[in-house]
This record gives C-alpha cells, sequence and structure tokens, in this order.
C-alpha cells in the first residue's frame, strides 16, 4: 500500500517541536508532535514531504518519479504524488491558480494522482472523480488529520468499527445516501469524488470543484463525433503519460535457481517483468488499451535487455480460465489482436486453484470489498505481467448507460431515443409488455423526487421488499434499476436490526437540510456506481498486490471521466454503445482491423466461475460462518448464511454478488482483528484501530436516535 497522511493544527504554538542541538527546529524528526509517552509521533516507513507546523509524509514504496514538489516560496507549495503528465511549469501555473482558489486546474492534467497544496496555513488535498484515490479526514489533537487511506487514521485516533457502515455496505452499496461520509472506522471520514478538502489551521471544509448538470434547464445538445474524438484524446493522452514515465526495473534477479530460467525465476519470487504491458481479455476495454499503447511511437514495451527480451513489444497477458468454459471466443480474439508484431503475447492458465473463494488467504486492505474472494485469482493473471500494467477497469461504468438512464431521456423529452433500447430488452425477454413495463417505471422515475426516492427504499428495507427476483434476467434488473436507489444484493440475509438501522441513515438522510443530488437520476445512479466499482478496484490493487508493480486504470483518469460524461444519453443508451465508441477511438488512432464479434458482451463466464468456486469451497466458507464476526456485530444470523451457501452451492439461483459481499466482509473483519502493529510509531501498542475487537454499540434504532 501507498499514501498520504498529514495534519492541520489549530495553531502553531499548540504543537511540540523538536528542537536541534543549534537551536533551530529541525523540521525532518517527526513534524512536531509527540506520542502519549513523549515519543516522536510519525508513519511508519514515511518520508518526509514537508514539517511544522502543517506535515505532509508520503508512505510506502513510492517512485521517485511518483513524487514530485513544486514549490513557489517557503509558504506556497504543491505536491503532486502518482502518475501526471503536467510539466513543473504547468504545476506551477496550478499552484497559483489554486492559490486564488481555482481547484479544478489541479485535476485537469492528464494520469491519476493526488495534489496536495499548502499556501500559508491552508492545505487543500483533491480527490478524483470516480473515487480510485479518495481522501480521508478525522478531528485530531484539536486539529484535523488527514490521509488517501482509512487505517493509518483509524490507528491514530485507536477508532473502533461502524456498525451502521458495514450494515450499509451490505444493504445498499450503490446508495450515496446510506453510506454519507462514514468508512468502515467509526470517526474517519471520506470526501465524495469530486471534492477537496480545505485545512484552514485544523477547521475543515469540502468543497466540489466539478459542476454539476442542472435539474431545471436540459444539458445543450452535444455532438457525438466531437464528443467521442474528446474521449479519443482523452484516453491517448492517458496512455501516452504512462509511457512518458521512466520505466522501471523490479529488484534485480538475486541469483539462478537449478532448473528455473529467469522468466520462471521472477515469477516464484513475485516480481514482475521489466517494462509496460496489459490485460488483453479479448473485451473491448482491455483490447483498446492494449492496441493505442503499442501503437503510440516511442518505446511502449519492455527494455532490451530485460524480461523477454521482446525489446519494444509490449506485453499482453490473457487468462485462460481451465476449470470454466464458455470464454473460447474471447481467446480467440484475444490471439487475433495479439497476432499484431508489436504484442508480446503471454496466456497465463488457472485449474481450479484460480477459481473465487478458493484461496482465502491474503493481506489487510484499507476497506473491505467484494474482490477479496476473487484476490488470487487476479493474483495469478498479475504475477505474469509487468512492472506497469494497464488494465480496462472501470470502463463499463464510465461509457455503458445506467438503466436510470431512460428516466433523463424522459426529463429531456427525447422519447424516440429509447426505442432500440427497449427493443433490446423485449428481445432478451420475449415479452410484449416489456415496452408499457419499461417507459412506465422510467416515467415513475423522472417523476418521483430525490426525497421521495430515498425514503421510499428506507421503507421498502425496513419491510424486507428487496424488488427484483432471483430469476427475473435482464428485464427486471432494469426495472429494479430505475430507482433513486435499490437494496444491495446481500440485504435479504441481514438481521432485521441491521437493515433497521440503514433505514434509519437514509431516513435521516433525507431530512437533512439542503440534501439532494441537483441531477437527474441517471446521472446520479452513474456516477454512484462508478465510486462503488473505484473502491473495490483500490481494494482489489491492495489484496492482489505484486511488489514493485503498478496496475493503470486510464478509465479512471479524471480527464477520461470528464470526457466520457460528456457523451450524448442519446448515444450511450444505444444497445453495444460502449463497443461502438471504443471502435471510434480506434479508428481515430489508426487502429481498423478488428477480428469478428469484437466487443460482444460475456459476462456468464464470470457467473460461472463464481458458482463454480461456491461449489469447490463450500466445506471452508461453511466453516468461516460457524462462529462469524458478522453474527457477533449483529448484522447476520449465521444459520441463515450457512443455508444460502448451501443453497447456491447445490445451484440454486441466488444473488451470487451477495454472498460475494458477506464472505468478503467477514474475512476483511477476520483479518483486521487478527492485526498487529499499527501504522505510526511513537504510541503505544494500544494505539490501533479497532483496540477492542468487535463491541457493537447502542444502535439509532434502539436508542432512539
Amino acid at each position: 500500500m501507498r499514501w498520504l497522511v498529514g495534519w492541520s493544527s489549530t495553531a502553531a504554538g499548540a504543537l511540540v517541536g523538536s528542537v536541534a542541538h543549534d537551536g533551530r527546529h529541525d523540521e525532518a524528526a517527526y513534524g512536531g508532535r509527540v506520542g502519549h509517552d513523549g515519543e516522536t509521533l510519525h508513519p511508519v516507513g514515511s518520508q518526509l514531504l514537508w514539517g511544522d507546523p502543517d506535515p505532509l509524509w508520503a508512505v510506502g514504496d513510492w517512485r521517485p518519479d511518483e513524487v514530485r514538489i513544486v514549490q513557489a516560496d517557503a509558504q506556497t507549495r504543491v505536491a503532486v504524488l502518482g502518475t501526471c503528465g503536467a510539466t513543473d511549469e504547468q504545476l506551477r501555473v496550478g499552484l497559483f491558480a489554486a492559490r486564488g482558489g481555482a481547484l479544478r486546474h489541479l485535476t485537469a492534467w492528464p494520469g491519476s494522482y493526488t495534489a496536495i497544496v499548502q499556501v500559508g496555513r491552508r492545505i487543500t488535498v483533491c480527490g478524483d472523480l470516480a473515487g480510485a484515490r479518495p481522501v480521508f479526514h478525522t478531528p485530531w489533537a484539536g486539529g484535523t488529520a488527514y490521509a488517501t487511506a482509512a487505517l493509518p487514521l483509524a490507528d491514530l485516533i485507536e477508532a473502533n468499527l461502524d456498525f451502521g457502515h458495514l450494515a450499509a455496505l451490505l444493504a445498499a452499496p450503490d446508495v450515496p445516501a446510506a453510506l454519507h461520509d462514514s468508512t468502515p472506522y467509526d470517526g474517519v471520514h471520506r470526501i465524495p469524488p469530486g471534492h477537496a478538502l480545505i485545512l484552514r489551521a485544523g477547521s475543515r471544509e469540502v468543497a466540489g470543484y466539478e459542476p454539476v448538470a442542472s435539474l431545471a434547464v436540459a444539458a445543450p445538445p452535444a455532438d457525438p463525433d466531437s464528443a467521442v474524438g474528446a474521449v479519443r484524446d482523452a484516453l491517448i493522452e492517458a496512455v501516452r503519460t504512462r509511457l512518458a514515465a521512466p520505466r522501471h526495473v523490479p529488484d534485480i534477479d538475486p541469483g539462478p535457481v537449478p532448473g528455473m530460467g529467469p522468466a520462471e525465476r521472477r515469477a516464484a519470487r513475485g516480481m514482475p517483468v521489466p517494462g509496460i504491458g496489459a490485460d488483453l481479455s479479448g473485451g473491448p476495454a482491455s483490447g483498446t488499451l492494449a492496441l493505442l499503447a503499442a501503437g503510440l511511437p516511442g518505446m511502449p514495451g519492455t527494455l532490451l535487455g530485460h524480461g523477454t527480451g521482446a525489446g519494444e513489444r509490449l506485453l499482453a497477458v490473457t487468462f485462460n480460465d481451465l476449470a470454466v468454459g464458455g470464454r473460447e471466443a474471447e481467446l480467440e480474439r484475444a490471439g487475433t489482436l495479439a497476432a499484431n508484431p508489436r504484442l508480446h503475447h503471454v496466456v497465463v492458465t488457472g485449474a481450479e486453484e484460480a477459481l473465487p473463494y478458493a484461496d482465502l488467504d491474503g493481506p489487510l486492505t484499507d476497506e473491505p470489498g467484494p474482490s477479496l474472494v476473487t484476490a488470487a485469482r487476479h493474483r495469478a493473471r498479475l504475477s505474469a505481467g509487468s512492472a506497469d500494467h494497464f488494465t480496462g477497469y472501470g470502463a463499463r461504468q464510465v461509457l455503458d448507460a445506467h438503466p436510470a438512464r431512460l428516466a433523463d431521456l424522459l426529463m429531456d423529452r427525447k422519447r424516440r431515443h429509447l426505442v432500440r433500447p427497449v427493443a433490446a430488452l423485449t428481445k432478451a425477454d420475449g415479452s410484449v409488455l416489456v415496452p408499457a413495463r419499461v417507459y412506465g417505471a422510467a416515467r415513475r422515475l423522472a417523476r418521483t423526487p430525490y426525497r421521495a426516492g430515498v425514503e421510499g427504499l428506507a421503507e421498502r428495507l425496513l419491510h424486507r421488499s428487496f424488488g427484483v427476483d432471483d430469476d427475473a434476467g435482464a428485464v427486471g434488473a432494469s426495472l429494479a434499476a430505475l430507482t433513486w436507489g435499490g437494496a444491495g444484493p446481500a440485504a435479504r440475509w441481514l438481521t432485521g436490526e441491521a437493515l433497521a438501522e440503514v433505514s434509519v441513515r437514509l431516513q435521516g438522510a433525507a431530512h437533512r437540510t439542503g440534501v439532494g443530488p441537483g441531477q437527474r437520476p441517471g446521472d446520479y445512479r452513474a456516477r454512484a456506481a462508478l465510486a462503488r466499482h473505484a473502491m473495490d478496484l483500490r481494494v482489489l490493487e491492495q489484496a492482489a498486490e505484486i511488489r514493485s508493480q503498478r496496475l493503470h486504470a486510464p478509465f479512471l483518469d479524471n480527464q477520461v471521466v470528464r470526457a466520457c460524461r460528456a457523451l450524448p444519453e442519446t448515444l450511450r443508451v444505444q444497445p453495444g454503445a460502449r463497443a461502438a465508441i471504443l471502435r471510434t477511438v480506434l479508428k481515430g488512432a489508426g487502429v481498423t482491423d478488428l477480428p469478428p464479434g469484437w466487443g460482444a458482451p460475456s459476462q456468464a463466464s464470470a457467473t460461472a466461475a463464481a458458482r463454480a468456486g461456491l461449489r469447490m469451497a463450500i466445506d471452508s466458507l461453511l466453516t468461516l460462518f460457524e462462529a462469524p464476526l458478522l453474527a457477533e456485530a449483529g448484522l447476520i444470523e449465521a444459520r441463515v448464511v450457512r443455508k444460502a451457501l448451501r443453497a447456491a452451492a447445490a445451484g440454486e439461483p441466488l444473488p451470487l454478488d451477495g454472498l460475494a459481499d458477506l464472505v468478503s466482509l467477514e474475512l476483511w473483519l477476520r483479518r483486521l482483528l487478527s492485526r498487529r502493529g499499527t501504522c505510526w510509531t511513537g504510541t503505544p501498542a494500544r494505539a490501533r484501530a479497532v483496540p477492542a475487537g468487535i463491541a457493537p454499540q447502542r444502535r439509532a434504532v434502539s436508542s432512539g436516535g
């Protein structure tokens, strides 16, 4: 893991500074704080970027080119951590703009990064638009501590678990009103995507830097060709920024092993191949990035003399699941794409040991996420990848149309554009009643205020009415999504008290003064789905982390997200829109020879793999839920979940996503409570998150709050 952490105190005089022997202030010591017993306090494994009175540290294995600081004077500076395509002069211009209060300049450079600006005692920390690089904060020592990870702040304040947040993660994970700004740690808060945290001498403010479309006035019509052209330009610039960064060679191979070649040695020791590579699953997103990276001028692949010896060729990795079929067409398309002479193709095979749930051991992540049950599967693929590895994560969320966007079209009086998506649903279902049902649900959502929608979800959770049936198909799922918010797939297995807790949170959000998204329902639901996906991708990066490897998801870059949001809704709601957009992107970049069937959807194989993995690991999962921590916390009944696991393994049509949510949360809780140590030095051993273990606090519903 890599993160930033710092704090802003109420006044410089309140700090206990360190003084060197010559009387000068030693800001490299710890930033001016002391622990409970007088020890100097600083994060473990950190490098100090700047010191008192508002210190900032970078923690973890940051590369030298990933940490940049530009300073205008002693009181004005900007730190950018991550992959950023801005020059030093552009950073300086952005710093001066931020000094005047214009924050959007800090988020408009290509790449994926976190920007922190210090102007006197004012600290500004910018989050990203997707939520893949979040910012957290908590009150501490009379001021505010902030970080790009929640666990260090939880350690700092010895936070207990927030059981209301954990219940909301299971009952309504895609509803921002249920989660609000909470985290799994009580007292640690998250700023929303598209916002910045502004600290002034310890006081905090959360401000949005992105304009939001008005509900009262329809968005101006956008030209589809120019919008797709902007997506192409943003994607190419995102890929070019990664290619232009200094190439990273992993740690030197410590020596030969009898019977192993260099590549086998590297894989056995968990070291990636030097240079740049990409996933090549046969799908449109990963294929687009691989072809763009291989086609750009320069040195797109490995370094000469390292790795495969492929010189300038890009390493393309394809995962072949031997335990579950159904992806033969995708694998054939990946092989056809890999015939490009600028690609070096590697196929990684995985049998039953690479199924979901097969390997439930892993590191502790900052937060829980459903990808914990598939981390070993992804690690098997990534271990054959490069030091810098492109992935297509996020393309579906930024390019596809959420079903609720049909209500947006009705609000903008664009009814004729509903014909093709509704016809596709009718063809999939085979019922002549589909058009009337879909149109009625979209019309109902377009006329439902946000507050009424949130209150309706709170009522449904309270009465255990979860909406879509398990075998409802695409039409049922689309109808269930035509709301301001829906219940999560794991909600059916929560206790009544946990559901009541989430219902109370929703009702409180609905009655909060000034609450409301300020957006159309489809746009609102799409942004929430993107934030949820980005959060889980962050968990996956930590759980499947390969030493010295960086995963790059250009579709989640700020500039790419902005370009995709500018796509006309009338374009993105059409069936096959994502593949058509990416095909146009590649054509504009000079890539036209794509295999037949490129872009065809293939979600069935993932569902089959999840069911097969569940069936193979049923005994270990039943053991996991013999005495689960989730039951001790009052969120589930162990007997009910064990029954659901047996039924799903036997083939009953239960929501597998919900079971993955339950298993991953239980795994995360066990790893958190078995953890030893803390993120900080200079604190006693008890100064870590959840010091008392599972100790449920009095619920809002039981206290009348």
